[in-house]
């Protein structure tokens, strides 16, 4: 018997071990995050393939994406079953990797079958992948938007069917059947992002590894620039130099971190839930992971910086910062007090 489905926003029904029932038990959803539902796990997946009666079940159609760059021949070879798939060069266009224009945006998602109202499930075997195709689905104005918490692996972690062959074509859509975007607030250009770094109440967050912030690396083979942005917080990404990892935000298994741990983390920089936050990284993708926890967490003013270092540094008119000689502050974790601020840090 399927449980009564819940309000988007509404918190998740009382999932204490002492309370668990048998339609509840094994979805796993997250008592610690108010959009609950949007992150969902590969048992509950797998439900939803198979047709199985689900908690918080999708209102009505539903769609499956497998989200890569360049990763259509791994995907003919194995993925979840019923699964199409998006790749990211459809999403942004270099050499600035920005998002591709709203008209060409909305033809992609209509060619997919995505209106407004069709909820649409996200993974990646890369989970910044999914991600930044997360974020453009949220600001073209899909209501319902979910993401596989942990990925492909945590699919094949546990143990679930995959089946090889082409994508499945969904049935192309007449229209979206709202206005289009419906949320452009969550995405801010260059000119915004300067005058974010005017506001008291602004924030720029730096999404990228610490040598990056400080202008060891520029992370990037194509971005020669090295350094930040001056007035940016250091939001945290991985901890090496890899600017595919999210190590700061992610358990060993891949799976999202206990929110209160993420809210910590980012207080400890300066980074609150009252600002109005925009997130940045190279070019988008960790970004949008970003932008996808605090919006489960139900932070309200946030949005990409879609451009990034990788644009941002590329305007001679634009300030940037190196830190090379600083020190990274302490890991919040080790910290009971707020961590020491970074120079040119909020």
């Amino acid at each position: 018997m399927a449980v009564a489905l819940s309000p988007a926003n509404a918190h998740p029904p009382d999932l204490h071990p002492l309370n668990l029932t048998a339609s509840t038990a094994p979805f796993g959803f997250r008592r610690d995050l108010h959009r609950w539902r949007q992150l969902v796990t590969p048992a509950w997946l797998a439900g939803l393939v198979a047709g199985a009666p689900l908690t918080a079940a999708p209102d009505g159609e539903w769609r499956l994406f497998e989200v890569g760059f360049g990763a259509a021949d791994a995907f003919e070879r194995a993925h979840i079953p019923g699964a199409g798939y998006i790749d990211t060069a459809q999403l942004e266009h270099g050499p600035l990797w920005n998002k591709v224009p709203d008209p060409e945006l909305k033809r992609l998602l209509l060619a997919h079958g995505i209106r407004h109202d069709v909820t649409v499930v996200l993974y990646g075997r890369n989970t910044l992948a999914a991600a930044r195709a997360a974020h453009l689905l949220l600001y073209a104005g899909v209501a319902d938007v979910r993401l596989l918490d942990g990925g492909f692996d945590a699919w094949k972690a546990a143990g679930h069917a995959m089946e090889e062959g082409p994508a499945r074509r969904y049935r192309a859509a007449a229209g979206f059947g709202a206005a289009f975007p419906g949320r452009p607030d969550y995405l801010v250009d260059m000119p915004q992002a300067r005058r974010l770094l005017e506001r008291p109440d602004g924030a720029l967050v730096s999404i990228r590894t610490w040598n990056e912030f400080i202008g060891k690396t520029s992370g990037y083979s194509y971005i020669d620039a090295r350094g930040d942005i001056p007035g940016a917080c250091w939001g945290r990404a991985g901890v090496d130099d890899d600017v595919n990892s999210m190590a700061e935000f992610h358990r060993s298994d891949g799976h999202m971190k206990p929110s209160a741990e993420i809210s910590h983390m980012w207080q400890a920089a300066g980074v609150h839930a009252g600002h109005h936050t925009a997130f940045y990284c190279g070019t988008g993708w960790r970004a949008s992971l970003a932008f996808f926890y605090a919006w489960l967490m139900n932070w309200e003013r946030i949005a990409v910086y879609d451009g990034g270092w990788c644009e941002w540094s590329r305007d001679a008119g634009n300030p940037v910062v190196c830190r090379v000689a600083a020190t990274p502050p302490s890991h919040p974790r080790a910290a009971p007090r707020r961590a020491a601020a970074v120079p040119g840090c909020c």
